[in-house]
């Protein structure tokens, strides 16, 4: 779980102390400086893999990359609070986490925002986040270079396609379906039609074999790996939430480094964030055949229907309170 903090908390903390301010950054005569990022993902994670295959030596000749995996330089959550003290240089951070000092950051978690890893890139690029970009340089310290994707949730169901047809939220009345526990994404299963069920992640499988649930929501990895092919029948593609992290860079660092230096550290984000985005959209198609071969009957339903009730009764709740004007509009009009 992130650090529960406020952003009042950590900023007046770090004004008060008088860091944002005097943070200390790498002196350009050093032959390079260092450039630690911090993950709680492991080295094989594709995320990390990107990251030291393509950024690393991409900025070889004046930064030296160091990733610190697994949590081992600062636990999960507290990264963004590293790097506003000064104390770390990179991160790869959530749309969650950065919600924990952004309200606004919040509309990014929400069902049916992102439509595919392309619309994620045009809504990152597009002037409409130059707000939301600018507020978390300007209160954190903290620079978003890049969008990466992470990949899409579908509706992993016990019912053969036979017996249950998915077409819009209104064929998943009475579904039990099983949802992370937490208040949003219990909103969310409702929003789909479904009837969320909470369950620790590992009871699931079991859940699923003894129909103490209908069906689970998930990116395909995670549907093989942890094998509920087995005891499902159907995979619903709802594409209900195309999760994403951001690759955040000290703006202390950042302005220390010389235009040249700066356009090869974006350079670098971007051809790093690419190069994972087509590495786990392969994936994901791999994985529909895989699952096809299973015997899994994957379909794709009326998505239009699906996102016209999911933002609408988003739309209606208090986790759009924080959301600013018109912006899920714009969003919405850099889709298909």
């Amino acid at each position: 779980m992130f650090l529960n903090v406020t952003r009042r908390a950590i900023l007046s903390a770090i004004t008060a102390t008088g860091i944002a301010a005097t943070m200390a950054m790498p002196t350009l005569a050093a032959d390079k400086i260092k450039l630690r990022l911090a993950t709680s993902g492991s080295e094989t994670d594709a995320r990390s893999v990107a990251m030291a295959e393509v950024f690393g030596p991409m900025v070889a000749d004046f930064a030296d990359y160091e990733p610190g995996y697994n949590g081992t330089l600062f636990a999960q959550g507290t990264e963004l609070e590293a790097i506003s003290r000064g104390n770390l240089e990179m991160s790869i951070a959530s749309a969650q986490e950065l919600a924990q000092f952004f309200p606004e950051f919040s509309i990014f978690t929400a069902g049916y925002v992102h439509q595919d890893a392309a619309h994620q890139v045009a809504v990152f690029n597009d002037p409409l986040m130059d707000p939301f970009k600018q507020k978390v340089e300007d209160e954190l310290g903290v620079k978003l270079l890049s969008v990466m994707y992470l990949g899409r949730r579908q509706v992993n169901l016990r019912q053969s396609k036979d017996e249950l047809d998915v077409k819009t939220p209104a064929d998943l009345a009475g579904v039990n379906l099983r949802m992370p526990g937490t208040d949003s994404w219990q909103f969310l299963g409702k929003a789909l039609g479904a009837s969320p069920t909470p369950m620790a992640f590992a009871e699931v499988y079991t859940a699923l074999s003894t129909g103490a649930v209908d069906g689970q929501d998930n990116p395909l990895p995670t549907v093989v790996d942890a094998k509920f092919y087995e005891v499902t029948n159907q995979i619903v593609l709802t594409s209900h939430l195309v999760d994403l992290n951001y690759i955040a860079f000290s703006k202390a660092v950042w302005d220390s480094l010389t235009p040249e230096q700066q356009a090869t550290v974006q350079k670098a984000a971007d051809a790093a964030a690419e190069s994972g985005r087509q590495k786990q959209l392969q994936k994901e198609a791999d994985l529909v055949a895989f699952l096809e071969k299973q015997g899994l009957a994957i379909y794709e339903p009326d998505l239009a229907a699906f996102r016209d009730q999911v933002q609408s009764m988003y739309l209606e709740s208090e986790f759009a309170q924080s959301w600013p004007d018109g912006a899920l509009e714009k969003i919405n009009a850099l889709g298909k």
